[in-house]
C-alpha cells in the first residue's frame, strides 16, 4: 500500500514539476515556490512510508504546513493568506485528535510501531469503548485532511494557491492522507463496526453534498475542488463497507484524471490570462486542441463513461462491492451521485470548450505544460483495465496486487453475484443520464437561467451555490462568535477584573520578598517563633 502510493505521489509529482516549470516560469516566487512544492512531496512521501504513528504524524504536519505555504504562495494579496489560515484552522482540528490518539496507543500498548500496534488491536475486543475511542479520533483526522463533511469548507478555497499546487494536492497528496491512514489502519477501524458505518455514511453524504454542489459554480477549479470532494466520498464509501481494495484502485485512477484534469483547467487559465470563470470562456477547442482533447479525457473519466475510461471501472468497483456487501440505501447514495457527476463534467467541458468564443488572445501551452496532460490522459483512460469485472473480462491484476493485504470480507452475500449485470447497467445509465442533463440544462440555459432569477428556483439554486450556506453558517457561529468574545473581554470589568489578580500577586510577592532580608537576627527570631509554635501545636495535641 506505501509503495503503490508513493509510486503515484513520486510519478505525478514529477509530471507536475515538469508542467510548473512552464506554467510558474515568469513568476516572482518561482524558486521559493519550487521549494515548497518539493518539500510538500517529501512530507507526504514521509507520511506514506513511515513505519510508526509518530514519524507519520511528522508527515502528516509536514503536508499541513506546506499547504498553508502553497496555498497563501500569493500572499500579497490578503485574501490568500485568509484562505491559507481557513486550511490551518480546520485541519488543526484532525491534527488534535490524531495527537490524542496518538496518546492513548501509546499508554496502552507502550509503542508507536504501526505493525505492532495493529497486531494488537485484535486484543482489544471489537467495539470495545478503547477501540471505538482510537478509532474515532483517527477517524476525525482523516476527516479534516480530506476535506470531508463537515470539515469540506477549506478545500474550495484552497484554489488561491496557484493551479499546479492544486492539481498536487488534490490528486495525490495532502486530501487523500486521509485515505490513506484509514486503509494503513484498517485492523483498528476493523474493530468497531459503529465507527465502520460512521465513514461509510458519510462518504455516501459528501458525495452527494459536494455533486449538488458542485452542478451550479462557475468558477473551473471551485467546481474541480467540490468534485474531490465527493470523489474522496466515494473513497470514503469504500473504505467503510469494508471494500478497502475498490476505494485503493478509486484513489488510482482519481489520482490520474483529477491531476489531469486541474493541469488541464491550469492551461486553459493560462491561455485566458487568468479567467476561471468557465461563463467567460468558451469555443476553445479549436484554439487549444491538445488542452481540449485531454481534459475531454479526463472529464469522461470523472463522469465514469462506460467502458473506455477508468473512472467507470474504478467507480463500478466501488457501487458494486457496496450492493454485494448488502448496503442498498449507500448504493442508491453513490448512483444519484454518479449522476451528479457526469452532470457537472459535461457542463465544465461545454461551457470552457463550447459556445460562444472567447473574444480575448489565447496563450497556447508549450511543450512541457503538454506533454504532463498528453501521459495523464492516457492513463486516465487505460489506468482503469487492471480490475475489470467478471462480465467484461475478468481482469483482476489490481485485486492480486492489493487485496491480499486487507482484512476483507471473504463473501458477498448469498446469490447476488447474478444482479452484477444489472447494478452495472445501472451504473451505466446513471452516467449516462447525467451527461444527458447537462446538455439538456445548456441547450435550455436562457430558461434556466431566467428560473433561477426568481421564485423557488432563485432559493435551490442559492443554496446549491452556497454550498448550503455551511460556510455561512461556520463564519456565525464561530468566527462570529470568537470577534464577540473578543469584544467582551476588551470591556473594562475585565481590565479591572484581570489588574486585581496581579495586584493581589504582586503584593504577596513583596510580602513574602520582606521575609527575606539577609539579617541573621530576622531569621533567628522567625526559627525560635516556628519552633514554639510547633511544641504548642504538640502540647495541644
Amino acid at each position: 500500500l506505501s509503495g503503490t502510493m508513493a509510486a503515484i505521489v513520486c510519478f505525478i509529482g514529477l509530471l507536475i514539476h515538469i508542467y510548473s516549470a512552464e506554467y510558474m516560469s515568469h513568476d516572482e516566487g518561482h524558486n521559493r515556490f519550487f521549494a515548497y512544492l518539493n518539500l510538500f512531496v517529501a512530507a507526504m512521501l514521509t507520511l506514506l512510508l513511515a513505519d510508526d504513528l509518530l514519524l507519520l504524524f511528522l508527515g502528516w504536519e509536514g503536508v499541513g504546513i506546506c499547504s498553508y505555504l502553497l496555498i497563501g504562495f500569493w500572499y500579497s494579496n490578503s485574501d490568500n493568506g485568509r484562505c491559507a489560515q481557513k486550511a490551518v484552522y480546520l485541519t488543526r482540528i484532525g491534527d488534535v485528535t490524531f495527537m490524542i490518539a496518538l496518546f492513548l496507543l501509546f499508554v496502552y500498548g507502550g509503542t508507536w510501531s504501526i505493525s505492532q500496534t495493529l497486531d494488537m488491536a485484535g486484543n482489544w475486543g471489537a467495539d470495545s469503548p478503547f477501540a471505538i475511542a482510537v478509532a474515532t479520533l483517527f477517524l476525525i483526522a482523516a476527516l479534516s485532511k480530506s476535506a470531508q463533511f463537515p470539515f469540506h469548507v477549506w478545500l474550495p478555497d484552497a484554489m488561491a494557491g496557484p493551479t499546479p499546487v492544486s492539481a498536487l494536492l488534490h490528486s495525490s497528496t495532502m486530501v487523500t492522507a486521509g485515505v490513506y491512514l484509514i486503509a494503513r489502519l484498517h485492523p483498528i477501524f476493523l474493530q468497531s463496526q459503529l465507527v465502520m458505518n460512521v465513514i461509510a455514511i458519510g462518504g455516501a453524504v459528501t458525495a452527494l453534498y459536494a455533486g449538488i454542489t458542485a452542478i451550479s459554480q462557475t468558477d473551473i477549479k471551485r467546481v474541480l475542488a467540490y468534485s474531490t470532494i465527493s470523489q474522496i466520498g466515494y473513497m470514503f464509501l469504500a473504505l467503510g463497507v469494508g471494500a478497502f481494495t475498490a476505494g485503493i484502485f478509486h484513489f488510482l485512477t482519481h489520482a490520474f484524471f483529477k491531476a489531469l484534469l486541474f493541469l488541464g483547467a491550469g492551461a486553459v487559465i493560462h491561455a485566458v490570462h487568468g479567467e476561471q470563470n468557465m461563463l467567460k470562456m468558451g469555443g476553445l477547442r479549436k484554439r487549444l486542441p491538445i488542452v481540449f482533447a485531454t481534459f475531454v479525457a479526463g472529464s469522461a473519466a470523472l463522469a465514469a463513461l462506460p467502458l473506455i475510461t477508468s473512472g467507470f471501472y474504478s467507480k463500478d468497483f466501488i457501487l458494486w462491492e457496496t450492493y454485494a456487501f448488502g448496503h442498498k440505501a449507500l448504493w442508491i447514495s453513490g448512483i444519484i451521485a454518479a449522476v451528479l457527476t457526469a452532470w457537472y463534467s459535461i457542463r465544465m467541458v461545454i461551457y470552457t470548450f463550447f459556445g460562444e468564443s472567447y473574444q480575448g488572445s489565447v496563450h497556447r501551452p508549450g511543450w512541457r505544460m503538454a506533454l504532463p496532460l498528453v501521459l495523464l490522459a492516457i492513463l486516465a483512460l487505460g489506468a482503469g483495465f487492471l480490475e475489470t469485472p467478471h462480465t467484461l473480462g475478468s481482469i483482476h491484476i489490481w485485486q492480486h496486487w492489493m487485496g491480499s493485504i486487507f482484512q476483507v470480507k471473504t463473501a458477498y452475500l448469498p446469490g447476488i453475484e447474478r444482479d452484477e449485470l444489472m447494478v452495472q447497467i445501472v451504473a451505466t445509465l446513471a452516467g449516462l443520464t447525467g451527461l444527458f442533463l447537462g446538455f439538456i440544462v445548456w441547450k435550455r440555459r436562457s430558461w434556466v437561467q431566467q428560473w433561477t432569477q426568481d421564485g423557488a428556483g432563485k432559493g435551490i439554486h442559492q443554496l446549491s451555490q452556497s454550498g448550503f450556506f455551511i460556510d455561512k453558517i461556520y463564519n456565525t457561529l464561530f468566527v462570529g462568535g470568537f470577534q464577540k468574545l473578543s469584544q467582551l473581554l476588551k470591556r473594562e470589568w475585565v481590565d479591572t477584573l484581570l489588574n486585581g489578580g496581579l495586584a493581589l500577586v504582586t503584593g504577596a510577592y513583596d510580602a513574602a520578598s520582606a521575609s527575606q532580608s539577609g539579617r541573621v537576627r530576622w531569621y533567628a527570631t522567625g526559627i525560635v517563633i516556628g519552633a514554639a509554635l510547633l511544641a504548642a501545636g504538640a502540647l495541644w495535641l
